[in-house]
């Protein structure tokens, strides 16, 4: 079948689109420029690349035309942030496509009830990256269910893998955190170190995405969370980092309002929209219906992008 990726040069689309070429598939690779994946692989030289700035094409309304035009079976979007968006392609589409399938994120739950968080759970979503997936994701499963268009909504976690920053145990992505653990230094964790981050690899992504296309009655209508087998704590992450470096953790404790005096205005931001929502995501679903079964742990994908770091020269051991 003729699969359309749009974004397909991101971390996900470096394992996606090679996987789809081994399937057999056509695949034509939508980004707004000459963009390269994360990784090189030979199935590259099979993908069509087309050029497409969505941002001029949405102001010029043309833009769920131009992928129309391309005759997909499939469209995958990566790449969709609002409501306004999704309903232009979808729009454009209606009737014209197999599968189509979204790109979204557990940050869709806002903070958590339950735990594990199931697809089903009351929502209450917060920040408008959050709010504008969840919108998208229930105008995609309205669609659904009540037009026949054949929407899938995949929801990622933190996404890691090499060629990719990791969150780290605080809940942002300084390098002088990693750095830190590296050293043995002592490393300072909001409150008691308890809230939560929920990893996945990249390919297991991916993997989730091959799954939803090959079981098509099962996916159709129907969300799955793409994440690990299981969420850490920060506290239990750092633990494990500093050992993977060769250390005893080296730890200290203070409660929110002291330790963003400690560190930089850009990262009190993003450790507090990691620990605000504290994603614990349960894969259940994916798992009965699809056979999702994760290759990476949570710490192993870390471990590797760490890994990576490493050999880059972005960290120091």
């Amino acid at each position: 079948m003729k699969v359309i990726v749009i974004g397909g040069t991101g971390h996900v689309g470096t394992y996606l689109i090679p996987r789809l070429v081994q399937a057999g598939h056509q695949v034509v690779c939508v980004t707004r420029g000459e963009s390269t994946p994360y990784l090189p692989h030979r199935a590259w030289d099979a993908v069509e690349r087309v050029m497409i700035d969505r941002s001029q094409a949405e102001q010029d309304g043309t833009f769920g035309n131009q992928i129309a035009e391309l005759e997909p079976d499939i469209v995958i979007d990566m790449i969709c942030f609002t409501l306004d968006s999704c309903q232009h392609l979808v729009n454009a589409l209606r009737g014209k496509v197999q599968h189509f399938l979204h790109c979204g994120t557990v940050w869709i739950h806002g903070h958590s009830m339950v735990v594990p968080t199931t697809e089903d759970t009351p929502r209450q979503p917060f920040g408008e990256y959050g709010i504008q997936k969840s919108a998208i994701e229930s105008y995609l499963m309205d669609e659904a269910r009540r037009h026949q268009f054949p929407a899938t909504a995949i929801h990622p976690g933190h996404i890691v893998g090499p060629g990719h920053i990791p969150i780290n145990p605080i809940g942002n992505k300084n390098l002088e955190v990693f750095q830190a653990f590296a050293n043995g230094d002592e490393v300072c964790l909001p409150n008691l170190g308890m809230e939560t981050l929920h990893h996945v690899h990249a390919d297991d992504v991916a993997q989730l995405f091959m799954l939803a296309i090959s079981h098509w009655s099962l996916s159709v209508g129907e969300s799955f969370h793409a994440v690990s087998s299981g969420a850490l704590t920060l506290r239990g992450y750092a633990e494990a980092l500093s050992s993977w470096f060769g250390h005893e953790a080296k730890l200290t404790f203070l409660s929110w309002n002291e330790w963003k005096a400690t560190v930089s205005e850009a990262d009190v931001m993003a450790t507090w929209d990691h620990i605000a929502h504290s994603p614990n995501a349960s894969i259940a679903k994916a798992n009965r219906l699809l056979n999702y079964q994760p290759r990476y742990t949570s710490l192993e994908a870390v471990f590797e992008s760490v890994d990576w770091l490493i050999k880059d020269g972005k960290l120091s051991i």
